[in-house]
């Protein structure tokens, strides 16, 4: 694993658990997630298995310790460790796509989508619903809106990281470079 990249993903790490930390919980303990975001930017700069293994683990980790859903520590971990995958094999799959700006946003909407549904069931199986929530309920107070709101920040956070990056030493990479 390259060092600048470890530094760089625990540079998107870190402001990703400010934010989770930040954003109070609404609906029974769940709150939009926006460390998500901060993963999905990782993969997409630096899409490589060891990096979405050890992004997803520690997003994980870190998500499931600033939340505030009851006994969410368990379903962020999971959640996180799959939705990791499912997004770099979309990226994988789309990858002429996922470089651009509009295919990094639709792999960010389909990614929280999947994100939601997996923290939902999981938390279903393992410690059940806060209070008498129900899953659609959840879905639809927080997943959704959390959906569109992980979707324009992406939008507008990786131009921006491109031509940061582009600028640095990290311009070399796969992910940023220019698309002709």
């Amino acid at each position: 694993m390259n060092t600048k990249n470890l530094v760089a993903l625990s540079l998107l790490m870190g402001i990703g658990v400010v934010l989770h930390s930040i954003i109070p919980g609404i609906g029974n303990g769940m709150k939009p997630d926006m460390m998500l975001t901060m993963m999905f930017l990782g993969i997409l700069l630096f899409p490589d298995k060891k990096n979405v293994l050890l992004v997803g683990l520690v997003t994980g980790i870190l998500s499931g310790l600033t939340t505030s859903f009851p006994a969410g520590l368990f379903p962020n971990i999971i959640d996180k460790f799959v939705t990791a995958f499912v997004f770099y094999l979309m990226f994988l799959g789309l990858k002429k796509y996922g470089k651009t700006v509009a295919g990094a946003g639709a792999l960010t909407a389909v990614g929280t989508l999947v994100s939601g549904t997996v923290f939902l069931a999981s938390a279903v199986i393992i410690a059940g619903l806060p209070g008498e929530a129900t899953f659609m309920a959840l879905f639809v107070g927080i997943v959704l809106p959390t959906i569109a709101l992980n979707t324009i920040i992406m939008v507008v956070v990786y131009p921006i990281v491109q031509t940061i990056l582009k600028r640095t030493s990290f311009a070399a990479r796969p992910a940023i470079q220019e698309q002709k």
